[in-house]
């Protein structure tokens, strides 16, 4: 129902079994890409899971491994057929970036419309089975962001899957409802018959929990993220230098360690935490797994094209 797919774990520089940072979305057929280094197509050509579907993607920030990829996507999602409008997310400045890099990505059978530093984006499954931005408040999908330490202008990413609450037979009679507007209801639809308005809490119990995913790279571990990623499902965050005795470079470089992401992932109180954005010195990460470890036992080092599926646990 809702799949994340590391595209590229690479940071600085792509390698030949690494390419640089990207993750996909995949959320009933529907995407949402984050970043686009270089090699994000070649691996999504490698998954398989399409590119015209890809309704949104998020930025970021404007460093070349993280989005030097986007006007070659751009003009292969124009190929594929696409003419639905698509929304870009990034930090302040992104749309100058953006516009900088389509100088040769210029025609487009699409709009691209860009959100520049938004605090929350709304996103809804429209009756076209699109993604869109939606302003009101009754969303499948809620971004959240939030401004990290980095080098340049970086956002965090929260994506906050929200579960329709269970469909109440017995609310729905006490309150007179009839049953042909029980599905419509269902689906967060108001209606009004006969002068009577019905909305959907009059046919729908308690809500129940989503699903929640947290994504943090570059930046360095500060206070603020703990509170944003508490209780994530999962918790993608960059993990630049794998050795503790990197600690200095991580901190002139603004980046993190394993030990740093994995602190941030207790502290947090996340259930898994998987590590991304690895140094091109750091051949493999897999050598350092307990430094993450020893911090949050429920520590996964990343690859290209590894992917985790989130569902909805009832209470």
């Amino acid at each position: 129902m809702f799949d994340i797919a590391l595209l590229g774990t690479g940071g600085g520089m792509p390698m030949p079994n690494r390419y640089l940072s990207a993750s996909l979305i995949n959320y009933r057929g529907r995407k949402i890409l984050i970043d686009c280094g270089e090699g994000t197509q070649v691996s999504m050509r490698i998954l398989g899971w399409g590119f015209k579907s890809i309704d949104i993607i998020c930025i970021t920030h404007g460093h070349g491994d993280h989005i030097v990829g986007l006007p070659g996507l751009l003009a292969t999602i124009g190929n594929s057929g696409r003419t639905e409008p698509l929304t870009i997310v990034g930090p302040e400045g992104i749309e100058e970036i953006v516009n900088g890099l389509r100088v040769i990505a210029k025609y487009l059978p699409y709009e691209v419309n860009i959100i520049e530093n938004p605090k929350k984006v709304n996103l809804k499954v429209n009756k076209d089975n699109m993604v869109v931005v939606e302003d009101n408040n009754i969303s499948d999908i809620i971004i959240n962001t939030m401004e990290v330490d980095h080098s340049a202008n970086c956002l965090a990413y929260k994506f906050s899957v929200q579960r329709q609450a269970k469909f109440n037979i017995e609310k729905a009679k006490e309150n007179n409802v009839p049953k042909n507007l029980w599905n419509l209801l269902q689906k967060g639809e108001t209606l009004e018959v006969d002068g009577k308005v019905y909305t959907t809490n009059m046919v729908l119990g308690d809500n129940r929990k989503g699903i929640k995913l947290s994504y943090v790279t570059d930046t360095r571990p500060i206070e603020d993220i703990k509170e944003f990623i508490k209780d994530s499902d999962l918790f993608i965050c960059e993990g630049t230098y794998g050795d503790d005795g990197d600690i200095d470079k991580a901190i002139k470089n603004k980046h993190m360690t394993f030990r740093e992401a994995a602190t941030l992932a207790r502290e947090g109180k996340v259930k898994e935490l998987l590590l991304t954005h690895f140094s091109p010195a750091m051949i493999e990460p897999e050598s350092f797994a307990n430094n993450a470890t020893s911090e949050f036992n429920n520590s996964t080092i990343g690859y290209d094209r590894l992917v985790k599926e989130l569902n909805f646990i009832d209470d």
